[in-house]
């Protein structure tokens, strides 16, 4: 059953492109419909069942897509003035589910490697790191303060 997203969130499913020579896979295009402006790309990694999480940012929307190994991604609203405040939606992307997650301001965002070896991340953002000033607002990964718990749901 699909979840209900949260307010902002757009998603763009990718397609692979593969022959002899190899694969390739578009991301995002500035004549896709989902573009807005560019600021800079950044990839991160995560090693096998690390979290990074959880920030957001005020200026900045964000692009994530799993290139390498799998991720779960898990955004939450915790927007005042949002129609979906309080949401959590959750996201396996990477090679088994090729996907773009656009992620807007104000929605708190993390990711946990959930493959068997390092997951990559290439992230297109629409504004460049301020390294004086960052445009990031963190909390701890576990606790009380989003509540989602990061452990594997078996069953």
């Amino acid at each position: 059953m699909p979840q209900t997203l949260i307010e902002g969130v757009r998603l763009k499913p990718l397609r692979i492109h593969a022959d002899e020579r190899g694969r390739v896979m578009e991301m995002l295009r500035v004549d896709d419909e989902i573009f807005l402006k560019f600021g800079q790309v950044y990839m991160t990694t995560a090693y096998p069942g690390v979290v990074k999480a959880w920030h957001y940012h005020k200026l900045q929307t964000d692009h994530f897509v799993c290139v390498r190994g799998m991720m779960k991604v898990v955004l939450y609203d915790a927007r005042e003035n949002s129609p979906t405040k309080g949401l959590i939606n959750e996201f396996f992307i990477g090679d088994f589910n090729p996907m773009l997650i656009q992620i807007p301001p104000g929605v708190y965002h993390g990711f946990k490697c959930i493959s068997e070896h390092e997951a990559i991340v290439v992230n297109t953002v629409t504004e460049p790191y301020n390294h004086a000033n960052p445009d990031e607002y963190r909390l701890p990964p576990h606790g009380d303060a989003i509540p989602y718990d990061w452990s594997r749901k078996d069953g």
